[in-house]
C-alpha cells in the first residue's frame, strides 16, 4: 500500500551540494525552525523501517506526519521539529516537559488544581490554572486529538517518534489546534519477533525505571507488540527544611504505563492498527515543583485570612531557586471533614493525587482502488484524577490574628477562630486554601478521510472529524476558610462549598485539500476546515457552609440549567513550494487557526458566580473563541552529499482574542477574559552536520522570537498590556547538540552525546507590565555509552540539566495576600508570587538490551 507520501519519499534524488544558502526573509519577520533533533544520528537511526525501504537511493530520511501521510521532513512544506525514539532513549526523555530541551520556544508547566499543566509554543499557550480551556497546543496521540492540559502528566515510553507542529493547524489534526500541536506516535510492532528492556536508576531524585516489550508477527499478517513501564521516584520534589508535612521531607511519584498494539494486514490493500494504553500516576500532592518569590519587599507575607481575623505566617525562606518547596500539609481545623466523594477522605489533610487513563485507538486503510485510499481512525479517552493540595502554598503555626493585635486584644483569636486556636501549635501544619478537584473525562473521536493517489499533477484528501466529550470538574475547596471558626455546624465538613461543573461537547468538521503540481518544480497546496462545535454546561453547588449561606454565595442546592455555547469556523490554508533542486526547496504559506470559545468553570460561589445566579445571566461566564492568522516562508537545504542540513522559517502570527484567565490573590476570584491581540513573529535556523570524523554529527538551532500584545487588554488589575511581551516569549532560544560514535573494534561501540541549551529572558505571566520576568540561562545535556553497535546492548551514563538550573515557567500572585493599608491592619500590601519550576540536575545510569 503505497500513498501519496511515500511516493514523495520514494522519488527523491541524490544531487549535487547546495549552491545557495539563507533565502531572504522579507516582509514577514518571523519563522520557526525545523528541528535540530532531527540529528544526523536520528536521520540514520530514528527514521521509520518503511521509509527507509521506501527510499530507492538509501539516504538518510526522516519521517513525519505533518500534514495525516508520511512524507520526507525535508520535503513537507511545514514547520516541524520531528525528534526520534532514538534521542528520547539516549537523553532518558520520557516526560513532555523534559521535550522542551530540543524545541527552542516550547514551554510546558507541570501541576496545578486547574488544567493540571500548559503548552505554550512562540509565546502563545492557554492558562495554567483553567480546566475549561481547550490547549492551545493540542495533544496528538497516535492520530487522536486530545485537547486537555492534564496529559502532561502522563509521561511516555517506546516512542517511535515525536513531531512538534508550530503555528496554526487548521487543517490534518481534527479540531483546528491555534498555536501547534504536540503529536506522539508509539512504536510498533517489528517483522520479526524482538525484546528489549532497559532499566535505569537516577541519583539527584532516588528514582528508578524498569521497561521493556516484545516484539513481532503472531502470524503471517498479524504483529503485536506489547510494552510496559514502571518508574518510581522517592525525592521527586524536595521540601525545604523544617516543612510540616506527614509525607516526609520529599514528595514521591510514581508512573505506570502499559500498551498493547496489534497490527493486522491480511492483504495489500487493507490494514488495521489497534492501540490500548493504560495510565497510571501517583504522587504526593497536586503540588509539584512550584515555589515562593518573596517579591519587591523581600519578605515572606503572611497568609490572610477572613478579612483579618486571621493571619499565619508564612514559613518559606523566600530562596525561590535552590529547588526546596515549602508545602506544609492542610491545617488541622481543616483537614478532616471531606464533602465529596473523594479519595482525600481519611488523609486528614495529607497531600496526594492520583490520575488513570484508559486510551485506545483503531486505525484502517482500505485501498479502494489504485488511486483512492480510505482512512478511518476512531479514539477513545477515559481520564480520572483527583488530588488533595492546599493553595495558599505556605503556612505553618502559631497563627495570630491582625485585628487583635490592632485592638490590642490577644484573646481574640480564641474567641473568634475556636477551631483553629484549638489546632494551633507553634511548628504545626498551618497550610489553607486547600482543594480537593475531581477531573473527569471521557472523549469519544471519530475521523474518516479519502486520500488519493493519482499519477497525474492533482491528487486530494477529503474528510470528516466528530468529537464527543464528557467533563466533569468537581472541587471542594476552602476558599474563605470559614472552618477556622467552626466546622459546618450541620454537616461537620471543614470546607466552605462543593462545586460541580459538568461540560458536554459536540463538535463536528469537514475539511478538504488538494495538492496540484503546477509544474515539475512548482506545487501549490490548500484547502480548508469547517468546524462546528457546541458546548452545554451545568452548574450545581450541592454543599455551601452554614456560616457562609447569605447574601454573596450561592444558596446549597444550585442548579444552572444548561448554560450553552455554539460558534463556527472556516479555517483556509494555502501553500506555495519551489523545488530548486533535488535537495533545496522554498516554500510560503498563509495559515488560520481557531480554538473554541466555552463556559468558564473557575468561577466560585462567591462573587462572579453568585451574581450571575442571582441575575439568572450566565453571559459573563462565558469566553470567546480564539483565532489565528498570518503565514510564514521558508526554505529547506541539504549539501554535501547530503551530509549537511539547513532550514529556516520565518513566521508572522496574529492571535485575537487569546484566551487568559488572571487570578485576585486579596479577593480570590478567577477572572477569565479574551485578550485583544497577540502578535508572534521571529525566526528559526537548524543545521544537522554529518562531519568528514567518523561517527561524529553536530547539529544546532537558534530561535528568534518577538511576540506581544498587540492591542488594547485589560487585564484584572486594571492594567493595559498592549505593547508588552507575551508571557514565555524568549528573544532568543536554541540549542547546540554533537553525537559521537567511536567504534572499539567489530562488536563494541563506544558514545558520547552532549546538548547545550540556551534561553534568552521571559516574562511569566500576563497580569501586569512588572511581572516576574525569568533571566536568561544556559544548562546542558550529556550522554556516555558504550555498547553493541547493533544495540544488542548498552550502559550509559546520562546527565540532563547538568548546571542544575531552575528556571520559572510561568507565575501567578499567591492566593491570600495581605490588602495592606487600613484593610491589612498593619500588614503591609502583600506581593509575593507562586513561580512553578523545571526539575533540578538528573543523573542516570542504565542497561539496555534488545534481541
Amino acid at each position: 500500500m503505497m500513498t501519496t507520501l511515500h511516493t514523495r519519499i520514494a522519488s527523491s534524488k541524490n544531487s549535487a551540494p547546495l549552491r545557495r544558502a539563507l533565502m531572504g526573509g522579507a516582509a514577514i519577520v518571523a519563522f520557526a525552525a525545523l528541528p535540530q533533533t532531527a540529528l544526523a544520528q536520528d536521520t540514520e537511526q530514528g527514521a521509520s523501517e518503511e521509509a527507509a525501504s521506501d527510499d530507492e537511493y538509501g539516504d538518510r530520511v526522516i519521517v513525519v506526519q505533518a500534514r495525516r501521510q508520511d512524507e520526507s521532513l525535508q520535503e513537507v512544506p511545514v514547520t516541524v521539529t520531528a525528534i526520534s525514539g532514538e534521542v528520547l532513549d539516549k537523553y532518558g526523555v520520557d516526560q513532555v516537559a523534559d521535550v522542551v530541551s530540543r524545541v527552542p520556544t516550547l514551554n510546558v508547566q507541570v501541576g496545578g488544581s486547574g488544567s493540571g499543566g500548559q503548552l505554550s509554543l512562540r509565546g502563545v499557550g492557554s492558562s495554567n490554572i483553567s480546566a475549561a480551556f481547550d490547549s492551545a497546543v493540542a495533544f496528538d496521540l497516535d492520530g487522536v486529538q486530545v485537547s486537555t492540559m492534564r496529559l502532561v502528566q502522563a509521561g511516555f515510553f517506546d516512542t517511535q517518534q515525536i513531531d512538534v507542529l508550530k503555528g496554526p493547524q487548521s487543517l490534518f489534526f481534527g479540531k483546528s489546534a491555534s498555536a501547534g500541536v504536540f503529536a506522539i506516535r508509539s512504536a510498533d510492532p517489528t517483522p520479526n519477533w524482538e525484546i528489549g528492556g532497559t532499566g535505569k536508576y537516577e541519583f539527584e531524585e532516588k528514582g528508578y525505571t524498569i521497561e521493556g516489550y516484545i516484539s513481532g508477527p503472531v502470524t503471517d499478517t498479524l504483529g503485536i507488540r506489547l510494552a510496559a513501564s514502571y518508574n518510581d521516584i522517592d525525592e521527586y520534589v524536595e521540601l525545604q527544611p523544617g516543612t510540616p508535612s506527614a509525607n516526609g521531607p520529599f514528595r514521591s511519584q510514581k508512573n505506570f504505563v502499559g500498551r498493547l498494539t496489534l497490527d493486522w494486514e491480511p492483504d495489500d490493500r487493507f490494514d488495521a492498527n489497534l492501540k490500548l494504553q493504560y495510565v497510571k500516576n501517583e504522587g504526593d500532592g497536586g503540588i509539584n515543583h512550584s515555589d515562593i518569590f518573596c517579591g519587591a519587599n523581600g519578605v515572606a507575607d503572611p497568609v490572610f485570612l477572613l478579612q483579618g481575623v486571621v493571619a499565619i505566617p508564612a514559613g518559606n525562606d523566600c530562596n525561590a531557586f535552590d529547588g526546596k518547596y515549602f508545602l506544609p500539609d492542610a491545617s488541622p481545623a481543616l483537614a478532616p471533614g471531606i464533602p465529596t466523594p473523594s479519595e482525600a477522605a481519611g488523609r486528614n489533610g495529607v497531600p496526594f493525587a492520583e490520575t488513570e487513563i484508559w486510551f485506545g485507538r483503531l486505525l484502517f486503510n482500505l485501498d479502494l482502488s489504485d488511486y483512492l485510499t480510505l482512512t478511518s481512525t476512531s479514539g477513545y479517552l477515559d481520564l480520572d484524577a483527583v488530588d488533595f493540595d492546599c493553595y495558599a502554598y505556605v503556612g505553618i503555626g502559631p497563627a495570630f490574628s491582625p485585628i487583635g493585635n490592632a485592638l490590642m486584644d490577644p484573646t481574640f483569636l480564641a474567641a473568634n477562630a475556636p477551631n483553629l486556636a484549638f489546632n494551633n501549635a507553634p511548628g504545626s501544619p498551618q497550610n489553607t486554601g486547600c482543594s480537593d478537584p475531581v477531573n473527569q473525562l471521557e472523549q469519544f473521536t471519530q475521523e474518516v478521510r479519502l486520500t488519493s493517489d493519482f499519477d497525474g499533477a492533482f491528487n486530494f484528501m477529503l474528510g470528516g472529524f466528530w468529537e464527543s466529550r464528557t467533563f466533569v470538574f468537581d472541587t471542594a475547596q476552602n476558599g474563605v476558610n470559614i472552618s477556622l471558626i467552626a466546622p459546618d455546624p450541620v454537616t461537620g465538613f471543614t470546607y466552605d462549598w462543593d462545586k460541580r461543573h459538568e461540560t458536554k461537547t459536540e463538535a463536528f468538521s469537514v475539511f478538504g485539500s488538494v495538492i496540484v503540481d503546477l509544474t515539475d518544480q512548482l506545487e501549490l497546496s490548500g484547502g480548508l476546515r469547517y468546524t462546528d462545535e457546541k458546548k452545554v454546561q451545568t452548574i450545581s453547588v450541592p454543599y455551601l457552609h452554614t456560616f457562609l449561606q447569605g447574601p454573596g454565595f450561592v444558596a446549597p442546592g444550585f442548579f444552572s440549567g444548561p448554560i450553552e455555547f455554539t460558534d463556527d469556523n472556516l479555517s483556509p490554508e494555502v501553500t506555495l513550494k519551489y523545488q530548486v533542486s533535488d535537495d533545496f526547496n522554498v516554500f510560503a504559506s498563509y495559515k488560520t487557526g481557531f480554538k473554541s470559545g466555552g463556559i468558564d468553570n473557575s468561577a466560585l460561589p462567591s462573587s462572579s458566580l453568585s451574581a450571575a445566579a442571582l441575575s439568572g445571566d450566565f453571559s459573563p461566564l462565558i469566553f470567546s473563541s480564539e483565532t489565528a492568522e498570518g503565514g510564514e516562508i521558508g526554505f529547506k537545504s541539504q549539501f554535501a552529499d547530503r551530509t549537511f542540513t539547513l532550514n529556516a522559517t520565518a513566521f508572522y502570527y496574529v492571535f485575537s482574542d487569546l484566551q487568559v484567565q488572571n487570578f485576585d490573590a486579596v479577593t480570590i476570584q478567577f477572572l477569565t477574559l479574551n485578550a485583544g491581540e497577540v502578535t508572534s513573529q521571529g525566526v528559526d535556523v537548524s543545521m544537522n552536520w554529518l562531519t568528514p570524523v567518523e561517527g561524529l554529527s553536530i547539529s544546532g538551532n537558534l530561535a528568534y522570537l518577538d511576540a506581544e500584545f498587540s492591542d488594547t487588554f485589560i487585564t484584572s488589575a486594571g492594567i493595559d498590556l498592549n505593547g508588552r511581551d507575551s508571557a514565555r516569549a524568549p528573544r532568543w532560544s536554541g540549542n547546540l547538540a554533537f553525537d559521537w560514535f567511536i567504534p572499539l573494534g567489530d562488536s563494541l561501540e563506544f558514545g558520547v552525546s552532549g546538548n547545550m541549551i540556551y534561553s534568552d529572558e521571559y516574562f511569566t505571566n500576563e497580569d501586569t507590565l512588572t511581572d516576574f520576568v525569568q533571566e536568561s540561562y544556559v544548562t546542558f545535556d550529556a550522554t556516555v555509552s558504550v555498547g553493541h553497535p547493533d544495540g544488542n546492548w548498552k550502559v550509559a551514563v546520562v546527565g540532563t540539566n547538568l548546571a542544575d538550573e531552575i528556571w520559572v515557567n510561568t507565575s501567578g500572585p499567591r492566593p491570600f495576600l495581605s490588602p495592606g493599608g487600613a484593610a491589612g491592619f498593619g500588614l503591609p500590601l502583600g506581593d509575593d508570587l507562586v513561580v512553578t519550576q523545571n526539575r533540578g540536575r538528573q543523573i542516570f545510569v542504565e542497561t539496555s538490551f534488545r534481541f
